[in-house]
């Protein structure tokens, strides 16, 4: 059974950091970039980061630069979102999910096709 599965989330204080981690379980994910969006409530789900499959080129979203880092580690089949400095607007349900092709990855949520369950996020302040 191909899935992603999203673990980390939390509730965290203005200030503080949390690590998320996707798994992916089945072949269909290697040689593929993945990405990490986030929705809160209300809004549309919306691009945070994503990193290509060899770890060699990442992009993040204005917001959470020099805050995030993306990483990856192939041999666990798994994708990090290290992410500091939290404050209340990083506050929403981040899921990760899988690039259709094998590019580079992309901001748009519908060049990904897997998407995990999501984990939440709650930053108070």
């Amino acid at each position: 059974q191909v899935q992603l599965v999203e673990s980390g989330g939390g509730l965290v204080q203005t200030g503080g950091a949390l690590r998320l981690a996707c798994a992916a379980s089945g072949r269909a994910f290697s040689g593929y970039a993945r990405g990490w969006f986030r929705q809160a409530p209300g809004n549309e789900r919306v691009f945070v980061a994503a990193i290509s499959w060899r770890g060699t080129y990442k992009l993040y979203e204005d917001s959470v630069k020099g805050r995030f880092t993306i990483s990856r580690d192939s041999a666990k089949n798994t994708v990090y979102l290290q992410m500091n400095s939290l404050n209340p607007a990083d506050t929403a349900l981040y899921y990760c999910a899988r690039k259709k092709d094998g590019g580079l990855p992309g901001v748009a949520p519908a060049g990904y096709d897997y998407w995990g369950q999501g984990t939440q996020v709650t930053v108070s302040s």
